[in-house]
């Protein structure tokens, strides 16, 4: 069932891709949002019970609706499978970042390159060379690959329609909440950052686990031990560290960003980041989805069988 309901999500994200600002996750910014409003107190307290009123009614609801379509048909548990899975995850909220990039790229163009890498990443990319678009979008396209696509298929696995849409609800409030550094709004979304920490643990080794089964096993698992824990983000960090050494390319490392230098820990191994690595990128991430879907099946087929 679980494959079943993955390979067609899969498939019907690619026909009818979910952008970006569709109804479902602009309401749940707004809920976000309004939660921030009435309960941001400056205290960690407030951050917990904004927490649990965002995560857990949305959570409870998608456990209501699967127990109801489950006594009336596996037919109908299905599509609610596949339609929490369509929502909740997906390549094409990324890959047009990513596409239009490598393209500009490939035709020498910087100008619209570093615009649409401007546009993904929110921070500006206006002084990066070639190479360093090419560096930074690797890294982005790494950790959305995790975030949209493996880190919720880990969840769905193990708790079913309902752990993906905890696993989408966390990152979501980690990413409002849990990122603001003044000292207030830090408080109140400490609990959300930590929450969503614990949640992302086990996924996000997983996912670099599978990028070095896919790509070169002994250099990502190298890099893997001896970089990762210098990246400010562990869970980054690790999966930037295997999939640089996995991909043999060379990740982090200093940009030229706002007139001047930002150093970053260097990630990875080999080679300077250009559009061809990006397109070696593309391959180990599918890759990476593929061994996944052959082991899903693998334990719904033993499943099935008893």
């Amino acid at each position: 069932m679980k494959f079943l309901s993955l390979l067609a999500a899969l498939v019907l994200e690619q026909v009818w891709p979910l952008r970006q600002g569709n109804p479902v996750h602009l309401g749940f910014d707004h809920y976000a949002r309004f939660l921030d409003s009435q309960f941001n107190g400056g205290e960690r307290r407030h951050g917990v019970v904004a927490w649990l009123l965002a995560v857990l009614p949305v959570v409870a609801a998608v456990v209501a609706a699967y127990y109801v379509v489950n006594r009336m048909s596996p037919l109908a548990a299905w599509l609610c499978n596949g339609a929490v899975l369509y929502l909740t995850m997906g390549f094409r909220q990324f890959s047009h970042y990513f596409t239009e990039i490598q393209q500009a790229l490939r035709a020498g163009e910087l100008a619209p390159a570093r615009e649409w890498l401007s546009r993904w990443c929110g921070e500006s990319a206006s002084d990066f060379s070639a190479s360093e678009i090419a560096r930074v979008t690797i890294e982005q396209g790494l950790l959305a690959s995790h975030r949209h696509v493996f880190g919720t298929l880990f969840w769905f696995v193990v708790l079913g329609p309902a752990g993906a849409v905890l696993y989408f609800a966390s990152a979501m409030l980690a990413d409002k909440w849990g990122t603001r550094t003044d000292s207030e709004s830090g408080e109140f979304g400490r609990f959300a950052a930590r929450a969503f920490f614990w949640l992302d643990w086990v996924p996000a080794r997983l996912t670099a686990a599978s990028f070095a089964v896919v790509g070169d096993f002994e250099d990502a698992v190298y890099c893997w031990r001896t970089q990762a824990a210098a990246w400010a983000t562990q869970s980054h960090g690790i999966i930037l560290a295997a999939g640089g050494g996995a991909l043999g390319v060379r990740l982090g490392d200093t940009l030229h960003q706002h007139g001047g230098l930002q150093y970053r820990p260097g990630m990875g191994i080999g080679d300077e980041a250009d559009a061809d690595h990006m397109q070696h990128a593309v391959g180990l991430i599918w890759r990476a989805l593929v061994l996944w879907m052959f082991l899903i099946f693998l334990v719904s087929l033993a499943h099935a069988l008893g």
